[in-house]
């Protein structure tokens, strides 16, 4: 018998008539019930349509991590509308660009983020309206809109090709790993496509989810003990922070609840997956590549990445390979451009807003990444296409002299980008955060131990603010141009430090 689904606003009317008094969303020390969020999500419903939200509307939602955050999402699905998450964070142009692509009749946010559309906050919503009766159930036909490109400052929407429904029972854990029962803890911002999908497919799924307001590595260690939180998505960014704490820092709390960690959303060096699997276990350790298009993805336990270090897994679902600058299919071991679909007859998973895919005959799309199999199907990423820098003749890959400058004790966070060179063609430049104590002759020493002499790089500078958000990604774009506008006032060296501004 197909499986019944019915739409997100529904199924949290019924998660709340079942459990209305058993906790739903965490976030710091506010908490609130099934039944709140039902009673909420109605009131936030009626107001976004008194402002004339209408059915198949988006709604761009630029909110920090909170309670509210949820409830407006809640709102707006039960009016059969889409949310279309944004950082709260966006500088006013970035912001403006997304909006003219959403065309939404109200942007939810906080006081500060201006556009040419009528902005309120959640609490302007529940003064507008106290009707906490049933709505009408809707389905969006569009389950949510994640904007992606703004650090090359043309930004698009992607689309979800699934509409707002979601499984009338839930049939217990599936490829995520969490059920009735669990605690799901999410530190990541939820404008990012993971954290915002895994928070609500586990509502979807009657689980209660934990939200950080913002990500402090030892505060999620003490999260986890705390809430005995379950499972838990971290980018390795996170990871590498919560790996710099001090061994009796880590050894402090109590971790045994954790039965499942999810990682994505960038390359992880090996040398911190390793770590991480020692400490926590290879069985709760789970890695997945894949992209908000959703064509398809591959998915990697802990075990199976000892057998095969350094791959993000074999494809789950949909089909993947991997072409040379023609086109054609490359073999096992030879890099290229990865490409991905759907499987045939399959839903189409996305529609952008704003761009065209990179494709091939055959519905075949690439998001931008290069990378290989090997002979076991096994996918290895080597980095973005667009990020990699050619030196000399020779391609380097950011993402692995990154992870080589990660492995530095007093390295905390790094990129890496090409700055253009009359005799190379380009030379590599490492932008570092790091502690105290770290020259670039020292860094440089470490490197050559680990690196060809073409990938080394050619100039160092040390910045004393993160280079990743929390979700561990990174404008390398905006961080080259910035470079290379900064290059023609100051000469370049090998090994030469420069000062951030």
């Amino acid at each position: 018998m197909a499986e019944e689904l019915i739409p997100l606003g529904e199924k949290l009317s019924r998660s709340a008539q079942m459990t209305p008094d058993r906790p739903a969303v965490s976030c710091g020390e506010t908490t609130i019930t099934w039944g709140q969020l039902e009673a909420r999500a109605r009131r936030i419903a009626r107001a976004l349509e008194g402002l004339g939200v209408q059915f198949g509307d988006l709604v761009t939602i630029g909110l920090p991590n909170s309670v509210e955050f949820i409830e407006a999402c809640w709102g707006v699905w039960k009016l059969g509308a889409t949310p279309q998450p944004v950082s709260f964070r966006l500088p006013r142009a970035e912001l403006q660009a997304i909006v003219e692509l959403a065309e939404p009749s109200v942007v939810i946010a906080l006081p500060g983020m201006e556009t040419d559309r009528r902005r309120v906050t959640v609490q302007d919503l529940l003064k507008l309206s106290e009707d906490e009766s049933p709505l009408k159930s809707r389905a969006a036909p569009v389950s949510v809109a994640i904007a992606s490109g703004g650090s090359t400052g043309r930004p698009k929407l992607v689309l979800s090709g699934k509409p707002g429904l979601t499984p009338a029972e839930p049939s217990g854990p599936g490829f995520s790993r969490f059920g009735r029962g669990d605690t799901v803890l999410i530190p990541g911002p939820l404008y990012h496509s993971g954290p915002f999908i895994f928070a609500k497919d586990a509502l979807a799924c009657d689980v209660q989810i934990v939200l950080m307001p913002r990500f402090d590595p030892e505060g999620l260690l003490a999260e986890i003990e705390r809430r005995r939180a379950t499972w838990v998505y971290l980018v390795p960014t996170m990871m590498s922070r919560i790996w710099r704490l001090p061994d009796e820092v880590r050894a402090r709390y109590d971790l045994s609840s954790l039965k499942t960690l999810w990682h994505f959303a960038a390359p992880c060096p090996p040398w911190l997956k390793e770590a991480f699997i020692n400490w926590l276990g290879p069985d709760v350790i789970l890695e997945l590549y894949g992209a908000s298009e959703n064509q398809a993805g591959t998915i990697i336990t802990g075990s199976e990445w000892l057998e095969h270090r350094g791959s993000v897994g074999r494809v789950a679902w949909g089909e993947i390979k991997v072409v040379d600058a023609d086109g054609n299919t490359l073999p096992p071991g030879e890099t290229g451009e990865i490409y991905l679909r759907e499987v045939d007859g399959a839903t189409r998973t996305y529609a952008y807003r704003g761009a065209t895919a990179r494709a091939l005959p055959g519905g075949w799309e690439s998001v931008g990444d290069i990378g290989h199999f090997d002979e076991d199907g096994y996918l290895y990423l080597a980095d973005r296409r667009t990020d990699m820098i050619l030196v000399g003749g020779s391609n380097v890959y950011p993402a692995e002299v990154e992870a080589s400058i990660e492995e530095h004790p007093l390295a905390i966070s790094c990129a890496v980008v090409g700055l253009p060179d009359e005799d190379m063609g380009s030379s590599i430049h490492a932008i570092v955060q790091a502690r105290a104590g770290l020259s670039a002759e020292a860094l440089l020493a470490h490197l050559a131990e680990r690196l060809v002499p073409y990938k080394l790089p050619r100039s160092v500078e040390f910045i004393d603010k993160p280079l990743r958000d929390e979700a561990g990604k990174v404008r390398r774009t905006q961080l080259r141009e910035e470079r290379i506008s900064r290059a023609k006032a100051v000469e370049i060296q090998p090994g030469k430090i420069l000062s951030s501004e």
